[in-house]
């Protein structure tokens, strides 16, 4: 008995997933096309049905992972108000340092990979980062609020591809707890 074909809706939503854990993992240059398919469930050739390239496929897996860190620091901002930033930091600096790398955070993910990218792509990353930077300078309050978010960013960014990149569980620890300190100091 044959399986039911599932909808064309659902295998976009799978390739969109399946895409953004792959280009977490091996980065653009590490991500194939025939192993971002298939973790899907997918063949190559129902990947080119869904995206015209490689590139546009990456471009989504950004645009996807920025707007989920919006929505994140959007639901800390719902729940703690105009004291959201302090959560949001323990939180980005601590339990969701311990997850895989298929599910890292986008931002400190992709930015090197996008550094290298196309026009378009980098121009999706710009458009996503300033909303997000727009939604984090709305959480400040006083002068600044736009350099205080951007430096919010990269001092997260940072931190985060720092802490990933060292071996030494002490060292780790000492990278998260500095930013930390840094991060609330803004």
């Amino acid at each position: 008995m044959a399986r039911p074909r599932k909808s064309e809706g659902d295998a976009r939503a799978r390739l969109a997933d399946s895409v953004g854990r792959g280009f977490r993992i091996g980065g653009f240059g590490g991500a194939g096309v025939d192993a971002l398919a298939k973790g899907a469930g997918l063949t190559s050739g129902a990947f080119y049905a869904h995206f015209e390239s490689k590139a546009d496929a990456f471009r989504l897996a950004v645009a996807d992972g920025l707007a989920f860190l919006r929505d994140g620091i959007g639901k800390f901002q719902t729940q703690y108000g105009s004291g959201w930033r302090d959560p949001f930091i323990d939180f980005y600096l601590g339990p969701r340092m311990e997850v895989g790398l298929d599910e890292a955070c986008a931002l400190p993910s992709f930015s090197s990979d996008v550094a290298r990218a196309d026009a378009a792509t980098r121009a999706v990353y710009q458009a996503e980062l300033e909303q997000l930077a727009d939604l984090v300078a709305h959480g400040f309050r006083g002068a600044h609020a736009r350099q205080r978010a951007l430096a919010l960013l990269a001092i997260l960014t940072g931190a985060a591809d720092m802490a990933r990149a060292v071996k030494d569980d002490g060292v780790r620890r000492d990278i998260l707890a500095a930013a930390k300190l840094a991060a609330k100091a803004i």
